[in-house]
């Protein structure tokens, strides 16, 4: 994958991972794919199912401020990541109209439990697509098409074992790993807080949780430095914000 990137060949992640899929099967390391197309399950047994009764209850208070806080920041990390590697962001290191997509993916998290699936928003995952050249909204509307087609394949796509998907991931993350070079290395008050996002994020395979750590340490860092000037408003907002996930965060 990485000399397919090196060689500036199109479509160097999807070759490798079609290779990788092709000596998985040839190796006898993942079993070759009972069918290839099949009908999508039926959404009838979760469409519509949501007890709001159950939502406004006290005990599910905690349930609701973990998934929200986690949402916010993950698609906040996903954001700046993703636009970072694209080249979007301004020489702030802010991306300019980020309450656009901020709105698109609180929409689809609110149609998701109506249609009985999970949180759905930004992905990661869209790194790819960016390194494979993709850089504007046509692409999320193909790939959208793309998803919806890849339903009637479901038998064939989900044999694709993760020794072969697996690397395309780490690529991609090694190719984003270049955003450490804006860290400022000679200010602890910004170097711990990067630190803590860099670390649990490795370690708990959590955006949330990276950016969380990052928001509960950075203003208090800044404020012992002398630097609370800098602190924006917004920012001891997700400092409370951050400090309640923390609190109420199911960690057994």
């Amino acid at each position: 994958m990485a000399l397919l990137h090196l060689w500036r060949v199109p479509g160097a992640i999807l070759i490798a991972i079609l290779a990788g899929t092709a000596v998985a099967f040839a190796a006898g390391v993942a079993p070759l794919p009972e069918g290839y197309v099949s009908t999508p399950p039926s959404l009838a047994p979760i469409f519509g199912q949501v007890d709001l009764g159950a939502a406004f209850s006290v005990s599910f208070l905690n349930v609701a401020l973990v998934i929200f806080i986690m949402d916010l920041v993950d698609t906040m990390g996903t954001l700046i990541g993703v636009s970072s590697r694209a080249g979007f962001l301004d020489a702030d290191g802010n991306l300019p109209k980020i309450e656009q997509p901020m709105l698109v993916d609180a929409i689809a998290t609110t149609v998701a439990p109506v249609l009985g699936t999970t949180t759905t928003g930004a992905y990661i995952e869209s790194a790819a697509g960016v390194e494979a050249g993709g850089r504007t909204g046509l692409v999320a509307v193909v790939t959208a098409l793309l998803f919806l087609v890849c339903l009637f394949f479901s038998p064939l796509l989900t044999a694709i074992p993760p020794c072969a998907y697996g690397p395309a991931l780490v690529f991609v993350g090694l190719l984003m790993v270049s955003a450490v070079v804006n860290i400022p290395f000679d200010r602890v008050e910004e170097l711990v807080p990067a630190f803590a996002v860099l670390v649990l994020m490795s370690f708990t395979f959590n955006i949330g949780v990276g950016m969380t750590a990052g928001f509960l340490l950075y203003p208090p860092f800044m404020a012992a430095a002398g630097r609370v000037r800098e602190v924006r408003a917004g920012m001891w907002v997700l400092f409370v914000l951050s400090a309640a996930f923390f609190a109420f965060y199911p960690y057994g």
